[in-house]
């Protein structure tokens, strides 16, 4: 990456006596500040650059123009470069770096001579197995009594600049991370006090806001989904004995079941002490039926064993649908748990479908 000054840039000083000098006496007013010589000016200025080189560690190379030799360079390039102050000048940069790195710096030269302006270049390379990235800038002198130009290149380390931005990165992304940590940890203890910790299905309050939304939205949509209410059976001789253990054991076979046979779009909720209310988004009364039939076997199959002694449960399932069993929410939940209480009266352990509306 190179950066260019103008091709001519001039730099000039003035000196107003009324507002940037004090208050002179009367006697003094004749005064007039004399403008130091260009000899002068030019060795305050190298003086300065020398200071501002030294105080930021920078490197210092004055080359001859046309042929690349080194005629001047400061401790630290000679440091750099591995070797002694005298050592180096005569010199050109393919006495000690490889071919594509002498290339690319005699191109930055070359551009700056060719400009004649500034040129500010980025130079990024591997030496002597480190990596090394450097800002330089080339600034060309005019031609002296004999036609020599020189090329005064100022290099400028920015390997500590970089680290600190990479590690400033790196702090960064450490603190997206956390925060990101943090608030999937505050949604998680949300979910949870909306849980029941038995089953770890959601809480009945969850299903009856899904409900109203759902009701909502398939209103205007003109779309169905379907509403089951599940009831465990009456617990076999072993959960009984097993008192409350036996009732959790089963509570938790179930919220296992629900949660692995249900969609995430899907509201599966602990309604009661024994019921479950499921919402199945989407879903017409045949599907739900045939989905429900499904996890009516598995209840029936599942195997819960506990202190050695397995455990088995049954539901009863009852299915509605909207908006060909009702459509309203009172409606729809009614109806479903008359086709539960139907289930139940049957014996148990089977799925029945609410009655479909022929009305208009």
């Amino acid at each position: 990456m190179q950066r260019q000054w103008p091709a001519k840039a001039s730099c000039s000083l003035s000196i107003h006596p009324n507002r940037d000098l004090p208050a002179l006496e009367a006697s003094d007013k004749s005064v007039v500040p004399t403008p130091l010589p260009s000899p002068a000016l030019q060795a305050v200025l190298g003086d300065a650059l020398a200071a501002w080189v030294d105080q930021r560690e920078a490197l210092l190379a004055v080359k001859d123009a046309q042929t690349g030799r080194y005629l001047h360079l400061n401790q630290a390039m000679a440091s750099f470069l591995g070797r002694g102050q005298g050592a180096v000048l005569g010199h050109v940069d393919a006495d000690w770096f490889d071919a594509p790195l002498t290339g690319a710096l005699r191109a930055a030269e070359q551009t700056a001579c060719a400009q004649g302006a500034p040129l500010l270049s980025e130079h990024q390379f591997e030496w002597r197995g480190s990596r090394h990235e450097y800002s330089v800038l080339r600034v060309l002198s005019p031609p002296d009594p004999q036609g020599t130009r020189c090329l005064t290149s100022v290099w400028q380390d920015n390997s500590a600049e970089r680290q600190r931005g990479q590690q400033l990165r790196a702090a960064l992304e450490q603190i997206e991370q956390q925060q990101q940590a943090n608030d999937r940890l505050r949604r998680e203890i949300a979910d949870q006090a909306l849980r029941d910790p038995a089953s770890g299905l959601h809480r009945r309050a969850h299903f009856e806001d899904q409900l109203r939304r759902e009701v909502d939205l398939s209103t205007r949509e003109h779309r169905e989904f379907a509403i089951v209410f599940i009831e465990l059976d009456a617990p076999s001789a072993k959960v009984v004995a097993l008192g409350a253990d036996g009732e959790r054991v089963v509570l938790e076979a179930m919220g296992r079941l629900l949660r692995g046979g249900t969609r995430a779009m899907d509201a599966a909720s602990r309604y009661e002490s024994r019921r479950f209310a499921v919402l199945l988004s989407g879903v017409g009364l045949a599907t739900a039926h045939s989905r429900m039939e499904g996890l009516r076997r598995k209840c029936a199959t599942q195997i819960v064993v506990h202190e050695g002694q397995e455990l088995g449960f049954t539901v009863s399932m009852g299915v509605a649908s909207f908006p060909h069993t009702a459509n309203t929410q009172d409606g729809l939940m009614g109806a479903c748990d008359a086709a539960l209480a139907e289930a139940q009266r049957r014996g148990g352990n089977q799925v029945t479908l609410a009655a479909i509306r022929f009305d208009t």
